[in-house]
């Protein structure tokens, strides 16, 4: 699927939008994740644009204990304040709100583990385990054909885990029963 944002500035409004809203400095790695994972910005356009952000001054570096972690600046925060409308409200509103969810995943210590093991018949026996503060809250197994599909399930694990969490939650409990019928 091609990312919907495709124009620079939009995308750049996009990241000062995001970065506006959870008002807090973020290293490289989050801020990639935040941006990128509903397919909004594919990597390469955001690495593009966040690097601009950065030579415009919409962006600072600082460091931390050794991690360089980027903030918005004022004038940052003027931009996006100004031009947020551009982008389509729904848009902001999703993506703004799974970024909060993917943010609060990891700061509660997520650790995230997946493990496979060939089986007899050259199918893999994977475990898809998600643990929090030292305890599994989420031990999935599922036997998967070939090694293609355990690498596309786990690249969706591994990147949007809390996506994975709250819909494998959602799908048991049966709030997600448009899936089921």
């Amino acid at each position: 699927m091609q990312a919907p944002l495709k124009d620079k500035n939009d995308i750049k409004i996009f990241i000062l939008y995001l970065l506006r809203h959870i008002g807090y400095p973020l290293d490289f790695v989050n801020i990639n994740d935040i941006v990128v994972q509903d397919g909004v910005v594919n990597y390469f356009d955001f690495a593009d644009c966040f690097a601009e952000l950065l030579e415009t001054g919409n962006v600072a570096e600082m460091k931390k204990d050794g991690v360089d972690y980027y903030v918005i600046t004022e004038q940052g925060k003027h931009v996006a304040d100004t031009l947020q409308s551009r982008l389509l409200s729904i848009l902001r509103d999703r993506s703004l709100k799974s970024a909060l969810r993917l943010l609060s995943f990891k700061k509660r210590g997520a650790d995230l583990r997946c493990e496979a093991e060939k089986m007899p018949d050259g199918r893999l026996k994977c475990h898809f385990i998600v643990i929090d503060h030292h305890e599994e809250v989420m031990n999935i197994t599922a036997v998967l054909e070939d090694e293609a599909q355990y690498e596309k399930m786990r690249y969706n694990f591994m990147n949007k885990s809390e996506v994975v969490y709250r819909g494998m939650l959602a799908l048991l409990s049966g709030e997600v029963n448009y899936l089921i019928s």
